[in-house]
């Protein structure tokens, strides 16, 4: 996959995921904001339920006592006629005349003002009384003069008496709302009557959750609230309390919930979660595929380098075997047997040299299929690094460097195997030789730390960026250079040094910075 494709790839799922999480994310948000609606709609009826409450139960009070008032007052209350209506029936068949009357008659009741909690001597309330009266004539009897004067009776009378509800209801009020304006507000409704009443209407709704009120006289709070109110213009609702007989009113009740937010999330918690999780699925869906493909971009352009550099490799011994061959083929030279052998040798060791590079790449891949033999005795780690030293420093002679030791551990004995720890150290010495330019200088030195026996090996070589550290261990890694074939390789030794230092049960490290050479850090367990 080119780096175009891959961007383009990688841009959509982007924005596919990104598209996934902003839906979810409006989707809940409008859920919250209808709940939230919702919410404040039920709230509204609730409180205008509790002020409507309070204020029958204050009427209804005030007219019970009322009441058993008027019923003990001894004398009969003032009467007068305040409207009659008359109708006329005439029965054809019986010869009969029918007198139909109703008469609104108000009765004036003088009441204490000890009942009202006021200072004036008394206040009178009317009472609206309907007498319904039917009259029955017969037409012997019968004449207008006579009716108009009375003088005549009636052969049949039926009077009834009731309360006019309208009118005494009417009257009620306007007294009573006079009367109750004078009271202070914590003798018209108490904390607890307000407590008991949001309760019962809440619940009913299945409002369940914690709520503060109180009662604000012209703007300002009055004793009748609870001790955790406060006004919060979102979270608090209020409606008229204790309207006048204008119309107006100076109380306001007041209702807040100081987790309404939590209350109403509460309902999409489950939905939130689920959300959630298939995002969160989403995202690990996404991330792994986001990984595979990174991995395998990164393996193909591995592969290519890999082919790259293993051309180049077997390029230069290829080319050095035809010359050698092509000159002992030339009868000045075939002749000459120092030449002869010179040049047998020469192609030998290019044939080992491509010969190396091969058991590097089949090693590798039998130690990833485990199917490689490594049998592991007791040795002197000393000798080993020794051995290793050996190895390199005929190399190291014709750079004109040197490697120092200064080996100062005192226990040195772990189980390994001497071959393929050798070339663990052999690799990462020649790493060292062929990454500094200049004169090579490398430090070799142990320590114990303890229970394990510590190698460094430092270098004074070009360094290895943060980015390569993390990667250098990896099969076919190498810092990329371009098309600069300067310093040979393919990237399968530092990978085959971590594979056999794991199987060791150890660990390898590398400390560098850019320009400043690098240290690799082997670590052992011993045999104690």
């Amino acid at each position: 996959m080119n780096k175009s494709l891959f961007r383009f790839v990688i841009f959509l799922m982007t924005i596919s995921l990104l598209g996934i999480i902003a839906v979810q994310g409006y989707l809940i948000n409008a859920s919250f904001k209808n709940k939230e609606e919702q919410f404040k709609y039920q709230v509204k009826q609730v409180i205008d339920n509790v002020a409507k409450n309070v204020e029958e139960q204050e009427a209804y009070s005030f007219l019970s006592r009322f009441n058993q008032i008027k019923d003990s007052i001894g004398k009969a209350p003032e009467r007068s006629e305040l409207m009659k209506f008359f109708y006329v029936e005439k029965n054809e068949l019986t010869n009969q005349t029918i007198i139909y009357s109703n008469s609104i008659i108000p009765e004036d009741y003088s009441v204490s003002s000890s009942f009202f909690d006021k200072n004036n001597d008394s206040t009178r309330i009317k009472n609206y009384v309907a007498k319904r009266v039917t009259e029955v004539y017969n037409e012997s009897t019968m004449n207008d003069k006579a009716i108009s004067s009375q003088e005549v009776m009636p052969s049949e009378r039926i009077e009834k008496k009731g309360i006019v509800e309208v009118l005494d209801k009417a009257t009620f009020e306007l007294n009573f709302k006079d009367i109750a304006a004078t009271r202070q507000i914590r003798q018209r409704v108490s904390v607890e009557q307000l407590q008991s009443l949001f309760k019962q209407e809440l619940k009913s709704l299945g409002i369940n959750t914690p709520f503060e009120f109180g009662v604000y006289n012209n703007g300002l709070a009055t004793k009748v609230k609870t001790e955790s109110f406060k006004y919060d213009k979102k979270n608090t609702y209020d409606t008229p309390l204790f309207t006048d007989n204008d119309g107006v009113s100076k109380y306001q009740l007041m209702l807040s919930f100081p987790k309404k937010k939590v209350f109403l999330a509460s309902d999409l918690i489950g939905i939130a979660m689920l959300a959630f999780l298939f995002t969160s699925i989403i995202i690990v869906a996404y991330y792994t595929a986001l990984k595979q493909l990174n991995t395998q971009r990164h393996i193909s352009e591995i592969k290519t380098d890999f082919i790259n550099n293993m051309t180049h490799e077997f390029k230069t011994p290829i080319a050095t075997i035809n010359l050698a061959l092509d000159a002992i083929k030339n009868p000045k030279v075939i002749d000459d047997k120092e030449k002869v052998h010179r040049y047998l040798q020469m192609i030998k060791d290019e044939n080992k040299r491509m010969h190396a590079q091969v058991e590097n790449v089949l090693r590798i891949s039998k130690l990833e299929k485990k199917e490689l033999d490594i049998k592991k005795e007791n040795h002197n780690v000393h000798d080993v690094v020794e051995e290793a030293i050996e190895h390199v420093s005929l190399i190291v002679e014709d750079r004109e460097g040197v490697i120092r030791t200064n080996l100062k551990a005192t226990k040195t004995t772990a189980l390994l195997s001497d071959i393929h720890f050798t070339n663990v150290l052999v690799n990462v010495l020649e790493n060292a030789v062929k990454y500094t330019p200049d004169k090579p200088i490398i430090e070799v030195s142990t320590e114990n730390i303890k229970n394990f026996i510590v190698i460094k090996i430092k270098d004074n070589g070009i360094g290895i960026s943060k980015t390569a550290q993390k990667k250098i261990f990896d099969k076919f890694y190498r810092e990329h250079t371009g098309d600069i074939h300067n310093v040979k390789g393919h990237g399968l030794g530092l990978a085959y040094v971590k594979r056999i230092v794991d199987d060791h049960h150890g660990e390898v490290m590398v400390e560098s910075e850019k320009g400043k050479g690098s240290t690799f850090i082997i670590k052992l367990p011993l045999i104690v």
